[in-house]
């Protein structure tokens, strides 16, 4: 896996309904870290996050939920960044370096 085919994505959602959301948390704790009770870092290939917001639109209610999805840029972009917490922080998988 190359550091430059992987990017970070933040993923906050909004979910109205208590069973929607827990289904969503539970779609993205299989994709990535939950680092906030609705905010996650995902690593994704292109084809890995559609496929993930994919599966998320088929679970939410497209009128009244809503998924943020932020792009933190490539893997290698991120090695130089960090993500700055005040108080209680999570971690974050590191994915160690790449083998091309």
């Amino acid at each position: 896996m190359s550091l430059e085919d992987v990017r970070r994505f933040l993923v906050a959602y909004d979910i109205t309904d208590d069973m929607r959301r827990t289904k969503v948390a539970k779609k993205l704790e299989s994709y990535g870290d939950r680092v906030q009770y609705s905010v996650f870092i995902v690593d994704a290939r292109p084809a890995k996050l559609l496929r993930l917001r994919t599966q998320l639109g088929d679970i939410i209610d497209q009128n009244t939920d809503s998924i943020l999805f932020c792009d933190l840029g490539t893997l290698r972009e991120n090695l130089r960044r960090s993500l700055d917490v005040v108080g209680c922080s999570r971690d974050i998988t590191d994915h160690g370096p790449a083998i091309l």
